[in-house]
């Protein structure tokens, strides 16, 4: 067979090849591939031959434990919260339903002692305005109230109160009662501030009619406080403490005693920040969790508060300690709630999925039984009256809203919310507003939903250019109707006002 006759492209490419082939023979390249390939067989051949015996462990040392998720043990996800995390809780928590399951970090002698303001500020101006600005207004309400501090107030002396000139009714710790025009609900620039770092988990107003203070507590520790109506003088009126070294899961404040605000955490201490001391005290501490803390109302010697695996305690300022625990829940409590119109009535929301109205002259302490038992298919992150009483608002992860009332609570509907907040957002928890209308609750749309009673469903949602994160937890101000505190997980609050 004749040979094939080669292009000139062929003829080329073949004496490029003898070429690269000559050098590379100049280099001795394949030699000393030839000669690197032969040591590294020898090596995998001594390597493989070649055997330690491992030294043996004492016994006593403690085994290595691998960790697995869920999934790789074959095991379903936890279901009791949402996504399977543990609801707004950091620390670990046991099958074990006594309560002392629930344990927090071990406190330093330093965090079991008071301290003093100035220890605890880490803002960067000084907080004298701030001291002073609440010194002032305190001493305004307490001479407001004289005797009546104590004792609460009557229906005749309430009567008396409401027909006093409405400058002089103001300090009197009698929540305004008002409809309120939902298009009038605005949101300015100026009225918002990042008031603390990181996530918030708890916000309340100053319940003055005199200033607009808001109160934050956030997942570090921290307590800030902003007084919205600061003078350029005072700068931007924020100011920044660290009592705590979890997140703050309560605040409380008395409103005829404005100079004593009280703070719970997860690390299991409840403080009291006195500013005419000028120091965070140490009320109360314990080896578990505390969820949250609450006052019933026109009772100054009482603090309710949560802790641990559905325990309800009652701290008394006249003993300085707890005298009442009681187990009310099979898991923790979220939060707790007074009537207004009968403060003996309770409620609870907790995270064994029910919410529980209870008669506190009526608590067996062996077997509690309550009033009304609402049920959930999940967790509920808070139960709320209404501000005639008549009424209860709970929220669960269940992407229910409940709204519960009549004579004996027996009028139950649920409404359909999106509540899933995930694991980095604290999760929604619907408020009252001024009163029995409406209910504010935050959207993951970045808006604020308005729940209407009466029609029991989602009327309105308020929106703003301003908002740029999830408002998740909220405050009605007690005695300026259409003024509404958001909080965000960023640090942030917007404060909504009727226009």
């Amino acid at each position: 067979m004749a040979p094939q006759k080669l292009t000139e492209y062929e003829r080329q490419r073949l004496e490029n090849i003898k070429r690269n082939g000559e050098m590379l023979a100049s280099f001795k390249i394949h030699s000393k591939v030839n000669e690197l390939s032969a040591a590294t067989k020898r090596q995998r051949v001594q390597n493989k031959s070649y055997k330690v015996s491992p030294a043996k462990k004492p016994k006593t040392e403690t085994p290595i434990v691998i960790r697995r998720s869920l999934r790789t043990r074959g095991m379903p996800p936890d279901s009791s919260t949402a996504g399977g995390l543990k609801d707004d809780f950091d620390f670990k928590e046991t099958p074990n339903k006594t309560l002392k399951s629930q344990t927090t970090p071990k406190k330093s002698s330093r965090e079991l002692g008071p301290l003093s303001m100035k220890d605890a500020y880490r803002g960067t101006t000084s907080d004298r305005t701030l001291i002073e600005t609440i010194l002032g207004v305190s001493k305004k309400s307490q001479l407001c109230y004289g005797d009546n501090l104590v004792k609460g107030i009557d229906e005749g002396s309430r009567d008396w109160i409401m027909g006093l000139p409405e400058n002089e009714k103001l300090g009197y710790p009698i929540r305004v009662s008002s409809s309120i025009d939902l298009e009038s609900l605005e949101l300015e620039e100026e009225s918002i501030a990042r008031v603390v770092p990181g996530r918030i988990f708890s916000v309340r107003f100053f319940p003055s009619a005199d200033m607009k203070m808001v109160v934050v507590g956030n997942k570090f520790g921290d307590v800030g406080l902003w007084n919205v109506d600061s003078s350029e003088e005072d700068g931007d009126g924020i100011y920044l403490y660290s009592p705590h070294s979890g997140p703050v899961s309560g605040i409380a404040i008395q409103p005829f005693s404005l100079s004593k605000m009280f703070t719970s955490c997860y690390d299991g201490f409840i403080r009291l920040m006195d500013v005419e001391k000028e120091k965070f005290d140490l009320l109360y501490s314990c080896d578990n969790a505390i969820f949250s803390i609450s006052h019933q109302p026109n009772d100054v010697n009482s603090l309710y508060f949560s802790e641990g695996h559905g325990g309800l305690g009652i701290w008394d300022a006249r003993a300085g300690k707890s005298l009442t625990l009681w187990n009310l829940h099979e898991k923790k409590i979220n939060t707790t709630d007074f009537n207004p119109e009968n403060t003996n009535i309770m409620a609870t929301s907790s995270s064994d999925g029910t919410a529980c109205i209870w008669d506190l002259r009526n608590i067996d302490a062996d077997k509690p039984k309550p009033l009304k038992t609402i049920g959930h298919k999940r967790s509920v992150q808070s139960a709320y009256f209404s501000p005639s009483g008549s009424s209860l608002a709970t929220t669960s992860f269940d992407d229910k809203v409940g709204l519960i009332s009549g004579a004996n609570y027996e009028d139950i509907s649920m409404i359909y919310h999106n509540n899933q907040t995930g694991r980095w957002i604290s999760s929604f928890r619907a408020i009252w507003g001024w009163d029995d209308s409406y209910i504010y609750i935050g959207s993951m749309k970045r808006g604020v939903d308005v729940i209407s009673a009466a029609q029991r469903n989602i009327v309105a949602t308020l929106e703003s250019p301003h908002v740029s994160a999830i408002q998740c937890r909220f405050d009605a101000h007690p005695y300026k109707v259409g003024m509404l505190a958001g909080a965000t997980s960023g640090g942030q609050v917007y404060v909504w006002s009727s226009c």
